[in-house]
């Protein structure tokens, strides 16, 4: 693969860009950072903002953050380095502990809450340290619908992860690019950006809560083809809602 024949199908671009301009997610002059975990999500949304920066759609510095969880099975950065080098992006390495921690018989957390909580501290950490002022990653619409079904189901709370978060803390800008982009899609575009995704070395993958949502929808899409982009729709404010008002407590 080089660069002048890097491109993306119409309708990817469309959406990418469409999420990038409606929910004002990379401005001119930003130094963005891309979680890189090795999968195919992650993969693909370098190889995006690889062509929107090389064609100047928004001008902005790229690169890219592999964090090594720590898992027993050791990590092998070559394939990472040889796929960042295709597309002319710097690529950092950081070892970490964080396997340790998720999977320690002290953490009374779920693994996976305790996992995501680490990377994001980390990354988070290496941007802010480093000079990027945008980190970027790559949940797509199958994660953000997933992710709303998890927090009514298991928390009861009705919200999901948000396209755009400012955090003012820090002063970084932590966006999602693919939030418009379907899992099959990201699939299907593997072919074009010639890249083998490495396999998880996470020893629950597959079998967590969001795998059961995955299947969930999938089992109910079977009889009704409406079921996702009914949750995808039911995500956004300003749709129909009737709850309950507030528990009242005793006293109250």
């Amino acid at each position: 693969m080089t660069n002048h024949r890097m491109s993306l199908p119409r309708t990817l671009n469309r959406k990418i860009l469409r999420a990038i301009r409606e929910f004002d997610l990379i401005h001119p002059g930003d130094r963005v950072l891309v979680g890189f975990s090795g999968g195919k999500d992650s993969a693909f949304l370098l190889y995006a903002l690889a062509i929107f920066r090389k064609h100047r759609i928004i001008p902005f510095e790229l690169a890219a953050l592999t964090l090594d969880m720590g898992f027993e099975r050791p990590m092998d950065e070559m394939p990472l380095r040889q796929y960042a080098e295709r597309l002319e992006v710097p690529l950092y390495t950081v070892k970490t502990e964080i396997a340790k921690y998720a999977f320690s018989d002290d953490n009374p957390e779920p693994p996976c809450a305790t996992c995501s909580f680490l990377r994001r501290g980390a990354m988070n950490r290496f941007a802010k340290e480093n000079g990027y002022n945008v980190v970027a990653l790559a949940h797509h619409q199958d994660d953000a619908v997933e992710t709303f079904l998890m927090s009514i189901i298991y928390s009861g709370q009705i919200k999901t992860f948000l396209p755009r978060t400012d955090l003012s803390r820090s002063g970084l800008r932590v966006i999602r690019p693919l939030v418009y982009v379907r899992e099959y899609e990201i699939r299907k575009a593997l072919s074009l950006i010639n890249y083998q995704p490495l396999p998880s070395p996470c020893p629950i993958d597959g079998h967590t809560k969001r795998a059961e949502m995955k299947e969930l929808i999938r089992k109910l899409s079977r009889s009704d083809r409406r079921v996702f982009n009914n949750l995808a729709s039911a995500i956004r404010e300003g749709r129909t809602m009737e709850l309950w008002p507030p528990e009242r407590h005793a006293g109250d």
